[in-house]
Parts: C-alpha cells; structure tokens; sequence
C-alpha cells in the first residue's frame, strides 16, 4: 500500500479510503469506520516508531558533522535527557547554540512535532535554533535548514483558556519556509566546515 506512509494527509475520514483498503476491509467484514479506525492506529504506532528512529539517526549524524565544523564543545545533551529543550548544545568562545533537531527521510513534504517544553525554551532562550535534517534512504545527510522562530511561534496552537493546555503540536512546513543550513553557527564554523552547513545540499 504505497499510500499507506502518506495516510494522515491522504486519508483524513472514512470516505477517503482508497479501493484496496475498501476490499481488504470487506473481506475481514469491517465497516468503512471500523477500518479507518485500524488504519488510523496502526499509522500512529508505525509513524511515532519510525520517528524515533529516523530523529536518532539525525541528531548523531548531526553532531559528528558539527564536531568536525564548529569551534568549541559540541554535545549530544538529548543522549542523556530529553528535558533541556533542545538536542545538541555547542559552547564556543563568546557564542553559544542550542539546536533542537528535526530528521526526515521525506523529499518535498516537511512535518515536525514540537513539545510545549521545546517551544517554551525557544521563547525564553535567545541560543535556541530549530534545526531540520534530511536523510537519504542510506541515512547520510542530504540537506539541513533552520526554520524561523517566528514562523513557528505564528503556528503553533493557541490555550484557549486555563484549563486546556495543549502539550504537544504537528507543523506542516511549507517548503519555501526553512533557511538552508544553521544560520546560528555561522560565526563559529571553521573555514573547512562543508557547505552542507552553510546551505547547500548534497547532490
């Protein structure tokens, strides 16, 4: 089922069931809503998996790349907690970054999760950078990109009232949106750093 990775654009209601997963679920004598209630979770639970996956894959590749490009102390702070905020803190003389790693596989669809925790430490810590990686099927770096705090902060859900609070959020990112490479950093790359970060993918 090539549409099934696509599914939670793709298929959004139960009338939006494709044909095979119309047959496949009248053969099992499901409903259309008992099927797109299946379909919907076992999206979820191979997606949040996958996610983890491919997050882990672009944090390390991204730290060994910036641990040979960037002055200073480059550490994996996600390795041991999730609760700063951000993944990976760089420490050089007079400037600081903290970047919070977004990884995809994907080309041409760009979606990120963030946690209230993230995005509280992005208006409270000036250091903090939103960063996105993308990985070729081989899971080499491809592309990395900043996506603008300001952007983020205009689409991000909104309390309604003190007693909602939403926690965590999916930002569909257009692609126009993301700035090739880590503007943040740019001061501490050293002259050999790849163009990769400076906003150039790799052909």
């Amino acid at each position: 089922m090539p549409w099934f990775q696509d599914a939670d654009l793709l298929v959004r209601r139960p009338d939006e069931l494709p044909e095979d997963a119309l047959r496949a679920a009248e053969t099992l004598g499901l409903t259309q809503e008992e099927a797109y209630a299946q379909i919907t979770a076992v999206w979820g639970k191979v997606d949040t998996e996958k996610r983890s996956q491919i997050g882990s894959a672009g944090e390390l590749a991204l730290v060994e790349l910036l641990s040979e490009s960037a002055e200073g102390r480059v550490e994996h702070v996600a390795a041991w907690s999730d609760g700063y905020g951000y993944d990976i803190f760089i420490d050089a003389y007079r400037h600081s970054a903290h970047l919070e790693v977004k990884t995809t596989v994907r080309v041409g669809r760009l979606t990120v999760y963030i946690s209230r925790n993230e995005y509280e430490t992005m208006l409270r810590d000036p250091a903090w950078e939103l960063v996105t990686v993308r990985l070729t099927p081989e899971m080499k770096l491809a592309a990395v990109a900043a996506l603008p705090k300001e952007w983020i902060a205009d689409h991000v859900p909104s309390d309604r009232t003190a007693r909602g609070r939403w926690e965590s959020c999916r930002l569909d990112v257009p692609p126009e949106v993301p700035v090739p490479g880590i503007p943040s950093i740019a001061p501490i790359l050293v002259a050999t750093a790849p163009a990769l970060l400076r906003g150039a993918p790799v052909r």
